[in-house]
């Protein structure tokens, strides 16, 4: 993945999740300490429907949502590829079209390298 020079200051939302509470919290801990993220939610678990080769699956999963910048979004998605345990994990990149501008400079802040 390639991101455009003006979206690296950009604020950005990644969308992914994990089998199990346990490790959605060691993922958060580990993204919040090396800085690829200001913030991770966890959400509450829920049924995953998906079709996995050529049959439907369905997993209970629990929902993470990532804050960065688009400077460290691939550093993230790289790193939640590497402590992710699916061959072929959801990791899907939303751009932030407007925020409150405390909160913004804080996520940029936090991730700043």
């Amino acid at each position: 993945m390639q991101l455009e020079a003006h979206s690296k200051d950009q604020i950005v939302l990644v969308l992914s999740n994990a089998p199990d509470e346990s490790l959605a919290k060691r993922i958060a801990h580990i993204i919040i300490e090396e800085g690829l993220a200001a913030c991770v939610n966890l959400g509450r678990p829920s049924l995953s429907m998906y079709m996995w080769q050529g049959s439907l699956e369905g997993a209970e999963e629990v929902p993470l949502t990532f804050k960065t910048t688009g400077d460290r979004v691939l550093a993230l998605m790289e790193r939640i590829k590497s402590l992710h345990p699916y061959e072929v994990p959801e990791i899907l990149v939303l751009p932030v079209i407007a925020g409150l501008d405390s909160y913004v400079q804080w996520v940029k802040d936090q991730t700043s390298a």
